[in-house]
C-alpha cells in the first residue's frame, strides 16, 4: 500500500510540475521551434534575430500565436513528466548497486527515464511542432490538435512515417536531456547547505542548480532537438521529405548549414528549460514533501 501511495505522490508531483512549466514557457517553444525548422541564409522567410522573430509573430500572428501548438503539451504535460520522475525513481532503486558509483547510477537513471517519457510524447510532439510551423496563420483559423492528428493518422499512419514520426531523434533529445539534467542536479544537490538550519540559501542554491542543470542539459541535447524539428515539421509540397532519419537529418544539415545550424534555436531553448528546468525541480519537490506530509 505504501509503495502505491509513493508512486502516486511521485506521479502528482511530477504532473503539477509539468504543468506550471508548459504553461509559463510555451512561447519560448515556439520561437525555439521556429529558428529550427527554418533553412540556410537564402530562405527569403528566416527570422534575422530573436527580437525580429518576436516582432513578427506578434505583428502577424497576435499574441495568441506564441501559444500555437500548446494543446499537446497541455495534455501531455501530466503524463510525460509524471513519467519522468515516476521513472527516475524507479530507475535509480534499479541501479544502485556496489558496481556503480553514485554518479553513474543517477545519471544512467536519468538518461533511461529521458527514453522512457520519449515513448510518451513523441506523437503530441509530432502535432505540437506541426502547429507551431504554420507562419502568418491566427491560431483560431488553425486546425484543431485533435484534427491534425487525426489528419496525419489518417495519411500517414501510427508507425515511424506517421504519428510516431522523428522516434530515435526524440529518444536522443530526451534521454541525453535527463541524463545530464537529473544526473548534475542530484549529484551536486548534496553540496548545498542544509535545508534545515538555511532554508533560504537551500532554495535559492536548488533554483540556481536545477537553472544550470537545464541550461547545460539543453546545450548538449540541442542537435537531437534541430533534427527532431526538421523530421516532424511541415513536408514538402513536391517531392520527397529531405530530412527522414535523425543522424542522416544531422550529417545533411551540417553539410548544407554549417555545424553552428546544429544549435539553431539555442538561445530560447536556453531560456525556456534553463528557468523551466528549475521550476519544473522546486515545484515537484514542493509538491512531493506536502503530499508526503498529507497523505
Amino acid at each position: 500500500m505504501e509503495k502505491l501511495k509513493e508512486g502516486g505522490r511521485q506521479i502528482g508531483a511530477g504532473g503539477c510540475a509539468g504543468l506550471i512549466e508548459v504553461c509559463l514557457m510555451h512561447p519560448l517553444d515556439l520561437v525555439k521551434t521556429r529558428f529550427q525548422v527554418q533553412r540556410g541564409p537564402d530562405d527569403p522567410t528566416r527570422y534575422k534575430n530573436l527580437a525580429d522573430c518576436f516582432r513578427q509573430i506578434h505583428r502577424s500572428e497576435g499574441i495568441a500565436g506564441f501559444y500555437k501548438g500548446i494543446v499537446p503539451p497541455i495534455l501531455a504535460e501530466t503524463p510525460k513528466r509524471a513519467t519522468k520522475f515516476f521513472t527516475f525513481e524507479q530507475y535509480k532503486k534499479m541501479f544502485e548497486s556496489d558496481m556503480l558509483s553514485p554518479a553513474l547510477t543517477l545519471s544512467l537513471a536519468g538518461l533511461c527515464s529521458g527514453l522512457t517519457e520519449a515513448f510518451v510524447i513523441c506523437p503530441f510532439e509530432v502535432v505540437k511542432v506541426r502547429l507551431q510551423s504554420e507562419r502568418n496563420v491566427l491560431r483560431k483559423n488553425q486546425q484543431s490538435t485533435y484534427a491534425l492528428a487525426r489528419e496525419i493518422i489518417k495519411t500517414q499512419g501510427m508507425g515511424t512515417q506517421g504519428i510516431y514520426r522523428g522516434l530515435t531523434a526524440t529518444l536522443g533529445r530526451h534521454g541525453v536531456w535527463n541524463m545530464v539534467y537529473f544526473g548534475l542536479y542530484h549529484n551536486a544537490k548534496d553540496l548545498l547547505p542544509s535545508q534545515k538550519e538555511r532554508p533560504n540559501a537551500n532554495l535559492t542554491g536548488r533554483i540556481l542548480l536545477g537553472f544550470l542543470a537545464g541550461s547545460l542539459a539543453s546545450i548538449v541535447n540541442i542537435p537531437f532537438d534541430v533534427a527532431k524539428s526538421r523530421i516532424q515539421g511541415p513536408q514538402p509540397i513536391d517531392g520527397p521529405r529531405k530530412y527522414n532519419g535523425c543522424f542522416q537529418s544531422m550529417a545533411l544539415i551540417y553539410k548544407e548549414e554549417g555545424f553552428f545550424a546544429l544549435y539553431k534555436g539555442l538561445i530560447p531553448k536556453v531560456m525556456r528549460l534553463g528557468p523551466g528546468g528549475a521550476i519544473m525541480l522546486i515545484v515537484y519537490e514542493s509538491v512531493y514533501d506536502w503530499l508526503k506530509q498529507n497523505t
